[in-house]
């Protein structure tokens, strides 16, 4: 990211389909043709890990850090391969074309994967499919094996499972196996399609000059594979419950604090193993990605730990990571570096330090940089530097324009017309947001598609703190027209970020 240069977030679930929610079809590849023919640089997106009903269908809740999310797979490319029967692919169910409606979306994938599956299982080579199993065993055969006990022990936590499920004795484990191979090469067969279709579309991608920000959330969720198969790398407790979870502590924002449940890790025992399963992460992710933004990334500096009792974040305290062993062991195995920071909020010297050792670029927020009168904030476009990502807002916060109507105060408004030197309208206040951050001397600039099209509350991504009605927005085939591409274009070339 060495070079100025832009982009786009817009997340899977967001890209136009047919088939209720964004997958690796013609809609996704109609978008990469958008951001060829506009001359940006990136495509960001968010984690594509499988979400879970219970946690909302958030990206950021997993039941596993390593595979990917069956409902991104496209219907029509496994038509087009033979591995769907026609009358299957033409039985859609009528979707929403502007919202993503899991509940109709979640069985009616599974349908689609089942009968895939079906036909899959009547070739007579699979030599593809065996050496991607055998190239990720690492992470898929305890995937898998959490997947299917957890349907055969009715939906529990990892930790209420049956003593030697729980403890993954050999024995036991090896039962599973025998008795529940044909639903065991199911869930493999679904993961081997998924990566199969994401390596074909991030190829694309790169072929048109266009590399792709994925997304790492620092923590795992307990009900996770993740734990369940390596319990010594977190801090649990005799019955292998969190002794421990992780949160921010209370601030400006939250007199308590937040408080977000996931296990914290065991540092000690990572290091003894020369952090073997995070550099095992950050492999397999950049295999996914060119790029990798690390969610919460002070948490690997210093983290908040509270314990596991506690209803609120209030009663932590600050723990210290290894952090020069870590760095020095990802340095060693990933000298590039191809990372970025999330450094957004209140950031400590040692944070801040370890981010410039290492040159990591770290982000800026234009949607924070009105809130007080101080011509030296951090966040104005005029106290950057090179080594930073600016974004008008993130996933996480509302769109432009439904900050300006909803949410910007009176004196924040007027902070920003005096920037701009003149007055806006809510209409327009997304691209001057944009027109800031291009003009800017930050490297990479990326801006949400919501932004692009100047849409309003209603188009926002996510509302922390909340599980219900997040993750639901989409993009329609017609809101990419050729009218935006021009002006997108015009502006990414008059700022010098044409240079794919």
């Amino acid at each position: 990211m060495d070079k100025r240069g832009s982009g786009v977030l817009l997340h899977i679930t967001s890209l136009p389909s047919p088939y209720g929610i964004g997958d690796f079809g013609k809609g996704a590849y109609r978008f990469v043709d958008f951001l060829y023919e506009t001359k940006q640089s990136y495509w960001q997106i968010l984690p594509i890990n499988p979400t879970v009903e219970i946690y909302g269908n958030s990206p950021y809740s997993s039941i596993s850090a390593f595979s990917g999310n069956p409902l991104f797979i496209s219907p029509e490319i496994l038509w087009e391969n033979s591995l769907l029967s026609k009358s299957i692919i033409k039985d859609i169910p009528k979707f929403f074309s502007t919202k993503c409606d899991y509940s109709k979306v979640i069985p009616y994938k599974e349908k689609i994967l089942t009968n895939s599956y079906l036909c899959f299982k009547k070739l007579k080579s699979k030599q593809e499919y065996e050496e991607f199993c055998g190239n990720n065993s690492f992470w898929l055969d305890d995937y898998v094996l959490f997947v299917i006990i957890k349907k055969i022990m009715g939906g529990k936590i990892w930790s209420e499972w049956d003593r030697e499920l729980k403890d993954r004795e050999t024995s036991a484990l090896e039962k599973i196996k025998n008795n529940y191979k044909d639903e065991i090469d199911k869930v493999k067969f679904s993961q081997y399609i998924f990566y199969k279709q994401w390596n074909l579309l991030k190829k694309y991608c790169n072929e048109k000059g266009i590399k792709i920000i994925g997304d790492i959330p620092i923590y795992v969720s307990y009900d996770s594979a993740d734990v369940w198969a390596n319990p010594q790398n977190f801090k649990l407790d005799i019955d292998k419950k969190p002794l421990f979870v992780a949160g921010v502590p209370p601030d400006y924002f939250s007199k308590t604090g937040q408080l977000w449940g996931n296990p914290v890790y065991h540092w000690d025992n990572l290091k003894k193993e020369n952090f073997s399963w995070w550099l095992s992460r950050l492999e397999h992710n950049l295999r996914l990605f060119d790029i990798i933004r690390i969610d919460h990334f002070r948490g690997l500096v210093a983290y908040w730990e509270v314990p596991a009792e506690e209803k609120t974040a209030v009663n932590g305290k600050w723990i210290s990571v290894p952090i020069n062993d870590f760095f020095e062991a990802i340095y060693k195995k990933f000298p590039h570096m191809p990372f970025i920071a999330e450094d957004l909020g209140v950031i400590t010297p040692d944070v801040e330090e370890i981010r410039l050792r290492f040159k990591l670029p770290g982000m800026k927020i234009l949607l924070f940089a009105f809130g007080e009168n101080n011509p030296k904030h951090p966040y104005l476009i005029h106290n950057y530097d090179k080594n930073y990502v600016v974004y008008t807002g993130t996933h996480d916060n509302n769109t432009a324009r439904g900050w300006f109507d909803n949410e910007a105060k009176e004196e924040e408004k007027k902070r920003l017309f005096l920037y701009l030197g003149r007055k806006v309208s809510s209409e327009e206040i997304s691209w001057e947001l944009m027109r800031l951050a291009m003009i800017s001397v930050a490297t990479t600039v990326i801006f949400p598609m919501q932004d692009i099209l100047a849409l309003g509350e209603e188009a926002r991504m996510n509302i922390p703190s909340t599980t219900q009605g997040n993750w639901k927005w989409r993009l329609t085939e017609k809101q990419l027209s050729s009218s935006l591409a021009e002006k997108l274009l015009e502006m990414t070339e008059i700022y010098g970020r044409a240079n794919r």
